[in-house]
């Protein structure tokens, strides 16, 4: 990318498409969770978390993971994937190594992971991007 930083549309195109890359279970899996793209996450996640760079927080998954869910959880609305521009762009800029593209795309795997019931430790044990 030259010139201007992506804007959240970029983002949320790069996102769905991602997404689009999902094998078919997966996908329909997917599908039942929102997608939303913001430039920071809020006080609130961060503190919820206990972060307080918001730089280091660069997507969430916000939901019960399917692997918890029974018949007993009442529906609050659907199951949210947020990613967040600036701490992505923070970090692509950072590493100098990677596609912004790929970036996202990582970033939707990984918080779509949560949804389907992996711990980051889970995730970790297969997906060695961050080395």
């Amino acid at each position: 990318m030259t010139g201007q930083d992506p804007t959240l549309e970029y983002f949320e195109a790069q996102a769905l498409q991602a997404l689009g890359g999902f094998p078919a279970p997966f996908a329909a899996l997917a599908a039942q969770v929102q997608l939303r793209v913001a430039e920071w996450p809020s006080p609130d996640m961060l503190a919820d978390l206990g972060i307080d760079d918001p730089h280091e927080l660069t997507g969430l998954y916000e939901g019960i993971p399917l692997t918890q869910k029974s018949v007993q959880h009442k529906p609050f609305g659907p199951d949210i994937v947020w990613l967040f521009r600036r701490p992505i762009l923070a970090e692509w800029h950072d590493r100098c190594d990677v596609d912004l593209p790929d970036l996202i795309a990582h970033v939707v795997v990984h918080e779509f992971a949560h949804h389907f019931g992996w711990d980051d430790d889970d995730i970790a044990q297969i997906d060695r991007w961050w080395e």
